[in-house]
């Protein structure tokens, strides 16, 4: 699930951080262009985890920047096929149910990787969404977001870049991942206790 990647990338140094010390100034600065955003094949980036080399320092003309390539590590998030992770409910719909980790949001279950039978209905507690029901030996198994839901992870996407996106329309997603909760242990932990 958590990964260390290593990357090479050229950064200018704005002036206002020369008064730092160059590894931590970098660090910052580099954190600063990758936290929290997806690198495609590669995942989310969490965290600079250490810089492994600095080279250049050159101000180029028409410049009042250094310019450094900087050899680091990242923590990455990127989940891999197989793989049970525990989530919270997000939301839940006709179409399936939305999972998050707390700093990953888009963890999608649809319909057709659900627990069967299962059926859906109206939740009384909130009334734009769903509660979906696991229908098992004549008993009703609910998915109602009080327990942690273990999923297995079917596909990591990383959807191209939309030039234009509607307004009615969800925001979009640089990393989906597709779960699935129609196997024995996966599911709500109450199911199994």
């Amino acid at each position: 699930m958590f990964y260390l990647s290593e990357m090479e990338h050229t950064i200018r140094l704005p002036p206002h951080f020369l008064h730092l010390p160059l590894k931590e100034a970098i660090k910052e600065q580099l954190e600063g262009l990758f936290l929290d955003k997806v690198i495609s094949k590669l995942g989310l980036c969490l965290s600079v985890y250490d810089i492994q080399s600095i080279d250049g320092g050159f101000i180029f003309p028409g410049e009042g920047s250094p310019t450094y390539t900087v050899r680091f590590r990242m923590i990455m998030f990127r989940p891999f096929v197989g793989e049970v992770i525990g989530a919270k409910l997000k939301e839940s719909g006709s179409n399936g149910v939305r999972l998050s980790l707390g700093f990953f949001d888009d963890i999608y279950v649809p319909i057709d990787l659900m627990p069967k039978p299962s059926h859906c209905e109206p939740d009384p507690e909130n009334k734009n969404q769903v509660r979906w029901i696991w229908e098992f030996n004549g008993d009703n198994y609910p998915i109602d977001g009080i327990d942690e839901i273990r999923f297995r992870v079917l596909s990591v996407n990383y959807p191209s870049v939309p030039v234009e996106q509607e307004k009615e329309t969800k925001p979009f997603a640089p990393m989906v991942v597709t779960g699935s909760l129609d196997a024995d242990g996966l599911g709500p932990i109450s199911w199994w206790v």
